[in-house]
């Protein structure tokens, strides 16, 4: 049995995983056998540029997080080397981060299953998740869709405006 010191760091630590959990829009379970260490460090620049929380976790402790929280469909998921990454802010971004560095590395790196808002999702939903774009660029489409009936008016009129002799914009009108 553990004495009363290290039984209190672990709870401690449960504590910070429940609380992580529960903050996070979303999280990604990982398997990170056989990376390097340049490779770990490049992953985590890019979490870190995506406000993206990324730490290894021992299985027995992120159980016990996870069991708190009612997320038991994740305990199948804990077994080998696990490593979780959660965000508070953008439920995309772990999910896409980890998969863009899954495809490149292969199969040292794997997806094993994640969650969203307290509730598991499976893996292929993690991907489905993945592949939406960065909020800017969804941003930026949008916009565009909004914008583009109105550039086809104007583009419209101004043909109509050349058509019946009018000078086009922005040039002077022939005498």
């Amino acid at each position: 049995m553990p004495n009363a010191k290290v039984l209190s760091e672990k709870q401690a630590i449960v504590e910070g995983l429940t609380e992580k959990l529960q903050g996070a829009a979303a999280g990604v379970l990982v398997d990170y056998k056989g990376i390097t260490v340049a490779e770990d460090t490049a992953l985590r620049a890019e979490l870190r540029k995506n406000n993206v929380d990324y730490a290894v976790v021992k299985n027995t402790l992120l159980r016990f997080a996870v069991d708190k929280l009612g997320m038991n469909g994740l305990d199948d998921l804990l077994s080998g080397t696990t490593a979780l990454a959660v965000c508070k802010d953008d439920p995309v971004a772990p999910a896409r981060v980890v998969n863009d560095f899954a495809k490149k590395l292969n199969d040292r790196f794997e997806i094993k299953g994640g969650f969203m808002d307290g509730k598991v999702i499976p893996l292929n939903e993690v991907l489905a998740l993945a592949a939406i774009p960065p909020l800017p660029t969804l941003r930026a489409q949008v916009l565009g869709t909004m914008l583009a009936p109105i550039s086809a008016l104007a583009f419209v009129l101004n043909q109509i405006a050349e058509n019946q002799g009018a000078a086009p914009a922005g040039e002077p009108a022939a005498e």
